[in-house]
């Protein structure tokens, strides 16, 4: 550690395993250091904490050899850094946590009481991204989710924890593990990538149930893989130009069911939909786009197509700005134009608009706005059309200042839905644009509290009453603030109890439909499956399942308008 106010005393000549001995086994100082040790000890540590943001204890030790050069560092009480370690970020450390020779913990950290980390081990709690191949990696932009470590860890030598991951209270991790997911707590966890090996603690591995839960949802995917080609024919008409998807069988063909036909078919068959050649899908899709305003038009009931209206207000061409988009880019190709009323949109006129959506009385509605204009976005940085100077930021801007504290949403509850209009607006607002460029949110926690308190309205979460999208909205925003760590059993149980009745809905028709089956003995709507039902209810599945740990099982996982990885960085500029 160099410092311009410390300047390294004269010592006596000595043996340097001497000199260093208590510097490289700092758990050795609290017996063996002399008073001239333990002064200079206190004399580095006074210098530590003049600087803004670190707070180390009296009774802590940091060797001089370590390389402290963070932004902010908080110690507890009896916490250890030894010779060699390299310290960068925010990082937080409880009480009685050693960090060894060697050990390298950077970026947003957050350890707990009692944490012993082994030598030449790697806590990186910040990645690179790489989304633009024609820009070097080290000039793309840093993200960051950070690790939080539990109580009463031990993580052993030549461990590397990747960014996002949290190690649950009473784990191990074996030396040489390589963690990119969370471990649960009172497990010990081995290999590249670390899996569960057994269990330090009795009673902590899961019960029987999420077993036969994993059974069931592995059956669920099993059964909609034999059964989707036979749902995607029922769902096609053909005719002499090639024919077209509906969604239903009864249904007038749409711009939306053309996207959901090649969503499912990726997604559980691994390729597109064998009704047409792929270069013909691509090539129709590609020609719907309008070049003048990148929009692509709806279908009218004979198959033809109407001119999208001009801007981003047309309530039957805006949602194609993401059904095509996706379904483009899951066939290996993209839109031809890019959406110019987004790239010529100013930061002023951006605000204006986020000005004018409804978020009070209709919230769902305007955060469709904000999906669409972050969605449109992305694809334009993909075609190296970068937008407005500052269009991005104004929209960004707005969102993060704009958050409601108390809900972590935007707008505000209403008399007759409850919650409903808020999290399903902050669902579809939050996707488009944190989720999908990755960037972290303003009040996770406020968020976490507010699906689900909305989560017990049972006229929303009764199995009778579901439909995909309220349960969507649910899910997805529970599985973005899933690395907060906070109230993790009561998600969990919810998401158990959810994923059990979404894997139900599977009718015996093949497919699902966008409500639940059970609608029908409540005297509601009937609900016929078809195509965005099922495209809606394999995603939220994916993401239930995860939140329950079973997601393995289902051998799948979003790629398209539902993928759960950011699609782009803010920093990529075309």
């Amino acid at each position: 550690m160099s410092d311009e106010t410390w300047q390294e005393p004269a010592s006596p000549a000595a043996p340097a395993a001497d000199r260093h001995r208590l510097d490289f086994s700092p758990w050795l100082f609290p017996a063996e250091a002399t008073d001239e040790q333990r002064a200079r000890q206190a004399e580095f540590r006074a210098v530590l904490n003049k600087r803004a943001g670190f707070a180390v204890e009296d009774d802590c030790f940091v060797s001089e050899l370590a390389s402290v050069q963070n932004d902010t560092l908080r110690l507890g009480a009896r916490t250890t850094v030894a010779a060699g370690a390299y310290l960068t970020g925010d990082v937080t450390a409880g009480r009685d946590c050693t960090v060894n020779a060697y050990t390298v913990v950077r970026g947003c950290i957050a350890l707990g009481d009692s944490v012993r980390i082994g030598a030449h081990t790697s806590l990186l709690g910040f990645n690179h991204t790489y989304a633009d191949p024609d820009i070097e990696v080290h000039r793309q932009p840093l993200t960051s989710v950070g690790i939080r470590v539990g109580d009463d860890v031990w993580i052993g030598s030549h461990v590397v924890i990747l960014d996002g991951v949290r190690v649950g209270d009473r784990a191990v991790v074996a030396a040489g593990a390589v963690v990119t997911k969370d471990v649960p707590a009172g497990a010990i966890v081995g290999g590249n990538p670390a899996r569960v090996l057994k269990w330090r603690v009795p009673g902590a591995r899961p019960s029987g149930p999420t077993d036969d839960l994993a059974a069931t949802v592995a059956a669920f995917a099993d059964r909609a893989r034999e059964q989707a080609d036979a749902l995607l024919d029922r769902c096609f008409v053909p005719a002499p130009d090639g024919g077209l998807f509906v969604d239903t069988p009864d249904a007038a063909p749409t711009v939306r069911a053309q996207c959901d036909a090649v969503e499912i078919s990726c997604l559980l068959l691994g390729r597109a939909p064998l009704h047409l050649p792929q270069a013909d899908l691509i090539d129709r899709l590609r020609q719907w786009q309008d070049p003048r305003t990148g929009m692509v038009g709806p279908l009218l009931p004979d198959g033809t197509q109407r001119p999208p209206a001009q801007g981003l207000f047309d309530p039957e061409a805006d949602y194609h700005v993401l059904s095509v988009g996706h379904a483009l880019d899951l066939l290996g190709s993209g839109f031809e134009h890019p959406v110019h009323v987004v790239a010529e949109a100013r930061p002023e006129e951006i605000l204006a608009g986020l000005d004018r959506q409804p978020w009070e009385e209709n919230a769902w509605g305007a955060g469709h706005w904000v999906d669409v204009l972050s969605t449109a976005v992305h694809w334009n940085l993909t075609l190296g059309v970068p937008g407005q100077p500052g269009a991005v930021e104004a929209l960004f801007g707005w969102l993060l200042t704009r958050a409601d504290p108390r809900t972590g949403m935007w707008g505000s509850p209403r008399e007759e839905d409850g919650l409903l209009q808020i999290v399903n607006g902050f669902y579809r607002a939050s996707r488009g644009s944190f989720a999908q460029f990755g960037v972290p949110l303003p009040h996770p926690e406020r968020v976490v509290d507010t699906v689900l308190t909305h989560a017990r309205d049972v006229r929303v979460v009764r199995p009778e009453q579901q439909n995909a999208c309220n349960i969507l909205d649910i899910a997805h925003p529970l599985w973005l603030t899933r690395r907060t760590g906070y109230r993790t059993d009561e998600v969990t149980q919810l998401a158990r109890t959810l994923l059990t009745n979404a894997v139900g809905h599977w009718t015996d028709h093949q497919g699902f439909g966008f409500r639940a089956p059970h609608r029908t003995t409540a005297g509601l709507p009937k609900t016929v499956p078809g195509l965005q039902g099922t495209e809606m209810w394999l995603a939220l599945i994916w993401y239930l399942a995860d939140l329950a740990g079973v997601s393995d099982a289902l051998g799948y996982r979003p790629r398209g308008v539902h993928r759960p990885e950011p699609a782009d960085t803010l920093g990529r500029k075309g």
